[in-house]
């Protein structure tokens, strides 16, 4: 057992700290891989308030739990010309507090919201650095890699959400000569609070037990955490516990409540009933002892053995916020046979099944048009009069998914809506209920739904009798529910009962059909667009398009479709100098990998030769005017300098 209170990553971040030379080093190289110099204006691209209202609504969740803490902070760094910055997963400035003084200074570096702070767009500082290299990192001074930048400071120390993954940035910034020793510290403690916020808030309604060595850590922000389901089987675990058990997140989803304490959930919930001292005894996996306490909530009637502190957070966060519009576009099943065999052979096994009440399966990768095809199924159906209700799994919090399924009567928990709410279930009745991501339903609630589909009958939370309910299932997933099974993440008997048909969706790179997908879509852009011209792709591009691996299947190639139509000229021909960077980027990149099929060694070097050369053609349209050619082609000013051969970049000019 470790005594230490400090979380995992804490030592990491010294490393860095105390001997920061090699990872500054490292970081200043892949900022002149970026084609950034330390002499050059940086890129202030801000984000419209449009845009950053949809980012910060994006992030909603982590800004509305690192908000109240980045004030406490404020309060304990107040008078030290500081400020404190709260950044996404992508280094975005969503919300930015401090000193007013430092605040007017910061934003003549564009530090604020709306401006980007990743590696690639500022070099090397604390923000983009720490999402780089995954921990805390300090970044002083002379350290920044753009010159603009070294009058500063900066602590940044990333965020991760309750499943382990990082979500953003918290940072707090300075003058470089004002600089604390003990604000690092201060950055960690306050990303401990918001990550045990978010973490109490997404298990809220399942049994977590908080621990530590010593009984007077309990209740701090030491303490560990672990979320188990009611059968005693893991969810997750914080940092604190993490580094407490000497376990990361993979290690410990193998294990359950009786292998790490000790002690069965009817034992647990036993000794809670009957128990009086302030905290319980454990015996860990490890022969260690600890103190804990558990709490249990269930978001019910307040009936059974654990329903204590009914909460919800349907208070700010509305039950239907995750409902989806079914599919625009393309919804008919002949409209989806475009000629490729593997494609016609699974409509043609789905056509037989039409109105014979037998659930579908459709597996695949993600963007290989699940929904599309599940609403069309819907659409060639005898219900295709009834509603189509398409529910994501994976997009609503665990904390919501049983009201947002079943629904619940006036009063049925704290933060109920008034009169209640209908279930998409029975949103669904006498039409098709499109379960996408199934693989994503919390196991929890697999039974509940599994009892639904064999019985056709509804019971909303609160309510007393239960509702028939007449629905046609769909499922989608791109999860391998079988190896799920075998790791008891997902019940066999909900797999047997939603598996009448399985059909899998091949990826855009296993079809045959590629020109007539991008034709169709060209289409679908052109009369969007008010049908006032045909567009079409060139041949050179288009041969690269047969060979791209499109990782992102046909939402991928929809979305750079849509993105290149509204850059072309009045030809409406999509040309390279018309495609996104990323994806030039990508090309280029499967060209250095070795060929992974994407491109030729000749495509690859035909690209960069077109990208340079559109990018002299335009500099010399404006004589040399960095910030003309970057607005002329809708790039950054990054990009212009990256395109330029090194003798020019001396001689650019940029607007004042």
């Amino acid at each position: 057992m470790r005594h230490d209170v400090h979380p995992p990553g804490h030592a990491a971040a010294n490393r860095v700290n105390g001997c920061p030379a090699p990872v500054i080093q490292k970081a200043h190289e892949r900022s002149e891989t970026f084609g950034l110099s330390a002499s050059i204006r940086p890129d202030y691209d801000i984000l419209s308030d449009t845009g950053l209202a949809l980012k910060r609504e994006q992030n909603q969740t982590l800004c509305a739990h690192a908000m109240p803490v980045m004030e406490t902070l404020r309060e304990q760094i107040v008078n030290t010309q500081s400020m404190i910055v709260l950044t996404n997963a992508e280094g975005l400035i969503l919300h930015s507090i401090g000193d007013d003084d430092f605040l007017h200074r910061a934003e003549k570096v564009a530090l604020r919201p709306g401006a980007n702070w990743a590696e690639d767009r500022q070099g090397t500082n604390a923000i983009g650095t720490a999402l780089a290299e995954g921990c805390a990192m300090v970044v002083h001074g002379d350290q920044h890699y753009l010159a603009a930048n070294r009058f500063l400071t900066c602590s940044s120390v990333p965020i991760l959400d309750p499943y382990g993954d990082l979500i953003g940035v918290l940072d707090v910034t300075g003058d470089h000569r004002s600089y604390h020793q003990h604000t690092m510290a201060l950055a960690k403690m306050s990303v401990q609070m918001i990550e045990n916020h978010l973490f109490s808030t997404a298990f809220r309604d399942v049994l977590q037990v908080s621990f530590h060595g010593r009984p007077e850590f309990l209740g701090t922000l030491m303490e560990g955490i672990i979320a188990f389901t009611d059968d005693g089987r893991f969810l997750s675990a914080n940092r604190s516990a993490q580094f407490q058990l000497g376990l990361s997140l993979a290690a410990l989803r193998a294990h359950t409540l009786s292998s790490l304490f000790q002690i069965s959930y009817a034992q647990l919930m036993d000794r809670l009933t009957h128990g009086v001292a302030p905290h319980l005894t454990l015996n860990l996996y490890n022969g260690a002892v600890v103190c804990a306490r558990a709490q249990f909530r269930r978001p019910s009637l307040g009936q059974g053995r654990g329903a204590v502190d009914v909460q919800s957070v349907a208070a700010v966060q509305p039950v239907r916020a995750n409902a989806r519009q079914p599919a625009a576009g393309l919804s008919r099943l002949s409209d989806l046979d475009t000629g490729d065999a593997r494609v016609s052979a699974l409509i043609a096994k789905v056509r037989k099944v039409l109105g014979k009440d037998i659930p579908i399966l459709i597996t695949g990768e993600t963007g290989t048009g699940k929904e599309l095809l599940a609403q069309a199924i819907h659409n060639d159906s005898p219900r295709r009069d009834g509603p189509f209700v398409a529910v994501n799994c994976a997009s609503i919090p665990e904390s919501l998914i049983e009201s947002e399924l079943f629904g619940y009567e006036e009063g049925a928990f704290t933060g109920a809506r008034r009169k209640g709410a209908t279930g998409k279930l029975m949103q669904a009745n006498g039409g098709t209920l499109f379960l996408d991501e199934i693989g994503d339903m919390p196991y929890s609630l697999q039974v509940r739904l599994l009892r639904v589909l064999q019985e056709r009958l509804v019971t909303p939370l609160g309510a007393a009798r239960a509702v028939p309910v007449d629905v046609s299932i769909i499922c989608a997933t791109h999860r391998n529910l079988r190896e799920m099974i075998a790791q008891n993440q997902f019940r066999e008997d909900l797999y047997y009962r939603i598996n009448g048909l399985a059909v899998r969706l091949p990826s855009l790179r296993e079809r045959g059909d590629l020109a007539v997908v991008v034709e169709k879509m060209l289409q679908r852009e052109s009369v969007e667009s008010g049908g006032r011209r045909t567009l079409s792709v060139a041949p050179d591009v288009m041969a690269v398009f047969g060979r791209h691996a499109w990782p992102g299947n046909c939402r991928q190639l929809a979305n750079l479709l849509r993105t290149a139509a509204a850059m072309v000229e009045e030809d409406a021909e999509i040309r390279w100098e018309h495609l996104p960077d990323d994806f030039l980027d990508d090309v280029r990149g499967a060209d250095r990998d070795g060929g992974s099929g994407d491109v030729s060694a000749h495509d690859g070097a035909r690209l960069e030769d077109v990208a340079t050369s559109v990018v002299a053609m335009t500099l010399a349209r404006y004589g040399g005017n960095v910030s003309a050619a970057a607005r002329a082609l809708g790039v950054s000013r990054n990009t212009i300098y990256r395109r330029m051969p090194a003798a020019e970049r001396g001689r650019a000019t940029e607007d004042d």
